[in-house]
């Protein structure tokens, strides 16, 4: 009998598609796994579609969610017009309603709940409206000064949780990279599209296509699935905020010849390039690639989603002057016991390479 029954909301997303992968490989857990399109894999955990802003939909799924002991909340809902949503009502109230949704039925549907798993991000700090106090620390969030849905997250689980036998943990990644298809926030299926069309056109280099750099940090999807894991079990982690990051810092032109050889180029001249203005309407020259690679990877909507706005929001593009950096303090999480690091560049290359071996994107 299985020590563990993980719920994973989001299981397509770059989040919850690592941490169902995670989870299913532990043979010491029962994985449900939620999402509206169907992953391109399951790992061994039971998948059921479910479109969380629906709530009939949500109690019809009840039965399935009797005996739960964890909950990894990595859902999302984002549109298109990606940055300026951030801030919006509508936004807002959607991400609100769907973690309604789904935990007012699972509180009803276990007695065995022990752990809620719940993701926020660097937008805490208010990274997208000004420049970050560097290091960000958990205490010093912007919960008063910025709209944003992790807010009213937070609050409706610190509610729920008062007199409850179960915690919670939030983290806090930074820049999350990994293997993921049609998400909102990956960089990988953006930049790989980019290089496949440089191939295409008879190109031996890459040329880096952002703005002027920032001092930034990342996290590799997987060890971030691996530091959910340990917070659902670590006594120090209960009731706790933790940033997460690979343990290192990078500026994107720096670590631009790493993927471009992770890619099968060398590294290029700077050549500022909206991906998402110049890229993501190529869909027929897309078309043709995946013919002549085999590659199942479907059309640039069904697997880049939003990511070519978030690549040049995250890139820099138009930048023409350093920004500030962007730097969250690890700190707390290691003093809480979970020392998990990984090189950014060997992420960049581990991401890339999972996906060409998927025949997602076309072979070095």
């Amino acid at each position: 009998m299985p020590a563990k029954k993980v719920l994973v909301a989001g299981a397509t997303g770059l989040v919850g598609y690592a941490a169902m992968k995670h989870f299913a490989r532990d043979e010491k857990c029962e994985v449900i796994a939620l999402s509206r399109r169907r992953p391109d894999e399951s790992f061994g955990a039971r998948w059921l579609p479910l479109d969380l802003g629906d709530e009939a939909a949500c109690a019809a799924l009840a039965p399935y969610f009797a005996g739960v002991t964890h909950l990894v909340y990595a859902a999302l809902h984002e549109r298109p017009g990606l940055v300026a949503g951030w801030r919006e009502d509508e936004q807002i109230r959607t991400n609100d309603r769907m973690l309604r949704n789904l935990f007012g039925v699972l509180e009803r549907a276990t007695s065995a709940l022990r752990h809620v798993a719940l993701l926020q991000g660097t937008k805490a700090y208010g990274v997208h409206v000004r420049p970050m106090l560097v290091p960000a620390r958990e205490n010093r969030s912007e919960m008063h000064e910025q709209p944003n849905f992790y807010w009213n997250q937070e609050r409706y689980i610190r509610g729920r949780q008062q007199g409850q036998g179960w915690s919670w943990s939030i983290l806090r990644p930074v820049l999350i990279v990994g293997d993921s298809v049609g998400s909102a926030m990956n960089v990988i299926p953006a930049l790989g599209v980019y290089a496949a069309m440089a191939r295409h056109a008879g190109k031996k280099t890459l040329d880096y296509p952002g703005g002027v750099g920032r001092v930034a940090q990342a996290v590799d999807a997987d060890l971030l699935a691996r530091c959910i894991a340990w917070s659902g079990e670590a006594a120090a982690a209960r009731n706790e905020i933790f940033n997460v990051t690979n343990g290192d810092v990078f500026v994107w032109p720096n670590v631009w010849p790493a993927i471009a050889e992770a890619l099968g180029f060398a590294g290029g001249n700077h050549v500022p390039l909206s991906l998402d203005r110049q890229i993501r309407p190529r869909e027929a020259e897309w078309t043709e690639i995946r013919k002549t690679h085999g590659l199942r990877s479907g059309s640039l909507k069904e697997f880049v989603g939003l990511s070519f706005e978030y690549a040049d929001y995250t890139m820099g593009h138009g930048r023409t002057e350093p920004g500030p950096p962007a730097l969250v303090s690890t700190i707390k999480l290691m003093q809480a016991g979970f020392h998990d690091v990984i090189d950014t560049e060997a992420m960049f290359a581990k991401a890339f390479a999972e996906m060409q071996a998927k025949r997602l994107l076309p072979p070095r």
